[in-house]
């Protein structure tokens, strides 16, 4: 009986709540759809650093999170480390090694590969000369004649 009389009650306030609700339901939906968005946008730039850290090869110049300009020297993709070159001949050249998340910028360029594209349909379009359409004339105006009286 008592559980007759929860059921009851509940129902009363389903259609008491029922905006309450549906304006939570809505709230959880754009709160779902957000963290979609985000999550989508986020795995995106992750893609791209690693395709970055990916493209270094030696020769490229590289800026390091601390600050530290050089130009790499030597990859090595074993230990995901590369190993850079600063400084001039006249105060002298100092060699660093770092791991690559340590990159800040570079001059590397990631390959992307495109999917070839479909060939377009090339769509001649037709001009009008002046000797497609006839051209009217302006109309001329009836000069009125003038009796003598």
């Amino acid at each position: 009986m008592a559980m007759l009389n929860l059921l009851a009650s509940c129902a009363e306030s389903w259609k008491k709540n029922w905006q309450t609700y549906a304006l939570m339901l809505g709230l959880v939906a754009v709160i779902v759809v957000f963290m979609f968005l985000s999550s989508r946008s986020r795995k995106k730039r992750e893609q791209e650093t690693a395709d970055m850290l990916n493209a270094i090869q030696p020769g490229n110049k590289v800026k390091t999170i601390g600050g530290i300009c050089g130009i790499v020297v030597e990859v090595c993709p074993e230990d995901n480390t590369f190993v850079l070159e600063t400084g001039t001949e006249a105060s002298g050249k100092s060699y660093i090694k770092f791991d690559k998340q340590a990159v800040y910028q570079t001059d590397a360029v990631a390959k992307k590969e495109v999917a070839p594209a479909a060939p377009v349909e090339e769509k001649k379009e037709e001009v009008a000369t002046e000797f497609d359409e006839p051209v009217e004339a302006p109309a001329e105006e009836k000069a009125e004649e003038k009796t003598e009286e």
